[in-house]
């Protein structure tokens, strides 16, 4: 019996997952350019690219949720056909 599902459909979850590994990269870029100074000598940046800098562990928290929710997903459509 063939899969129901085409290669190209977006599950539940998807959509989270590649915001989050945007996030995350954005996060990624800032921490590297916050941290550069401290090795180049030069003068620090302001306090808020450090916060910046946390955009990182959010990306990671909403990738998170979005494997998840696509674990939930799964789980409920193997219940839903095992019945």
């Amino acid at each position: 019996m063939r899969d129901k599902t085409q290669t190209n459909s977006a599950g539940p979850g998807d959509r989270l997952i590649r915001a989050g590994a945007i996030v995350f990269f954005i996060g990624a870029v800032a921490t590297a350019v916050t941290m550069a100074p401290l090795f180049l000598g030069a003068k620090p940046f302001p306090t808020y690219m450090f916060g910046l800098s946390m955009l990182m562990a959010v990306g990671f928290l909403v990738a998170g949720a979005g494997v998840l929710r696509s674990i939930a997903a799964g789980r409920r459509q193997t219940r839903g056909a095992s019945r």
